[in-house]
This record gives structure tokens, C-alpha cells and sequence, in this order.
């Protein structure tokens, strides 16, 4: 089985736009909201660990202005991001940058990337941190925003009970399932991920655990705009 950076997913990455939404209920619903939450004015913004580039497209759309900055350590996905990027026609908006976004959370000085950006988004990565680097790259996250900038993550959840989880587990097989699939097939496409950098397999934490860490790095406003069931978007503005 083919060797994956964590959140690579799928051994062929051509899998990942239709694996990620056989497996995951309302991928694209989450990433509309991430869209949705951020302000008109948003000109600068950080897109940390952007994958296949979904997010990123579903931005430029939303917002003729923006200039998106994505990190991202895998080049294949980068790679798949910048070729989708540039058929949609927004090459000249999008910068992709092979970096591990940890890396840069802890040295900064590392990545000539810049601060003053309005917002900050994530999609399906940050949970590939342990607690005490989630904390460090939410403080980095807030020293490089604006005054009033603001930064949404869109990331699974740890259940707050084993109850919970069973029904989250149930709720992701129901889905695979009216999607005309099913786990067991999804999973075939698979590959193991090992250690890269900063981030491992999944290191979940509560939503409650995820708002105090924002809470600590400086964010005033804490939110939760949208959640289902183990899938949460939530973040905040300084």
C-alpha cells in the first residue's frame, strides 16, 4: 500500500474530490460556509493545508479581489490544486507553497509568506496536530491577521461520548450508502499515511476544547457557524 503524508487520503489523488465526498456528509456545504464566513473586504488571504484546492476555488469564486496563499507539504496535491486552479482561470490570484503549515506555526521566519492577511481558512487538516500544536498555530494564525481578521477551520470533531461516536460512525456509513457506495469500497482507495512533519494520523479534539484554544490565542469571538454531527466549522475574529 502506497505511503500518504496524513490527509493525502486516497492512494490516487484523482480519488479525492469524489472519495472525500462519499465519505465525508456535506463536504461541500462545510466549504461553502467557510466561503460564506468571511467578510466582503477579505483581499489576503491563508489557506493552510489547501489539498486537491476546493476550498481555495470555491473562495476565488466568491471573491474577484481575493489573493489566496496556500500552504500545503504534499506536491502532488499541489499540483492537482494548481492545474484545477489555473482550467478555472485564477492562476494570477493563487499561490501554492509546498510547506508544512506546523513548520511554520513554530518558525515563522522560515516561510517569507508575510502577516497583515484579512483571513485565515482550513479545511480537513489542522487535526493532524496534537492539542499543543493546535494552540501554537492558532497563536500564529492570530499574529498574522489583520485588526479585525478572522480565521475558519473546517475539521472533524472528537466525540464527546462514546454514545456519540457510534452515532457519528452511523451517520458517515447512511451517507456513503446513499451516495451509491459504500465504506468498505471507499476504503479500498485508501492508503496508509504515515508521520510527515508536524502532522500524524488523526488527533481529535472536542469542539469545547478547540474554542478555549482559540479563546487563549487571542481570538475575541469565538463560533461555530455550522456543525454535523463530527464535522465542525468554527473559528472566529480578533
Amino acid at each position: 500500500m502506497q505511503q500518504l503524508f496524513p490527509g493525502e487520503v486516497f492512494a490516487n489523488t484523482t480519488d479525492f474530490d469524489t472519495g472525500i465526498r462519499q465519505l465525508l456528509p456535506r463536504y461541500d456545504e462545510m466549504l461553502e460556509v467557510i466561503a460564506r464566513c468571511l467578510p466582503s473586504t477579505s483581499r489576503r488571504i491563508l489557506e493552510l493545508g489547501c489539498g486537491t484546492g476546493e476550498l481555495s476555488l470555491k473562495i476565488l469564486n466568491r471573491f474577484p479581489d481575493a489573493q489566496v496563499i496556500a500552504l500545503d507539504y504534499s506536491p502532488r496535491m499541489l499540483q492537482f490544486a494548481q492545474d484545477k486552479i489555473t482550467a478555472a482561470g485564477y492562476q494570477q490570484r493563487w499561490t501554492g507553497i509546498q510547506a508544512d503549515f506546523g513548520d511554520w506555526a513554530n518558525n515563522p521566519e522560515n516561510l517569507n509568506i508575510g502577516s497583515k492577511f484579512d483571513a485565515c481558512v482550513s479545511s480537513l487538516a489542522i487535526h493532524h496536530l496534537h492539542d499543543e500544536m493546535k494552540l501554537k498555530l492558532f497563536e500564529r494564525i492570530a499574529a498574522s491577521l489583520t485588526q479585525d481578521g478572522c480565521f475558519w477551520n473546517a475539521d472533524p470533531t472528537l466525540p464527546e461520548s462514546p454514545a456519540l461516536a457510534e452515532v457519528y460512525k452511523a451517520v458517515r456509513e447512511e451517507w456513503s450508502v446513499q451516495q451509491g457506495t459504500n465504506s468498505t469500497e471507499i476504503r479500498a482507495k485508501l492508503g496508509a499515511s504515515s508521520t510527515q512533519g508536524y502532522s500524524s494520523q488523526d488527533q481529535l479534539a472536542t469542539l469545547d476544547a478547540h474554542l478555549q484554544m482559540l479563546s487563549k490565542a487571542g481570538f475575541k469571538i469565538v463560533a461555530v457557524p455550522w456543525k454535523y454531527y463530527g464535522l465542525a466549522v468554527f473559528g472566529g475574529w480578533l
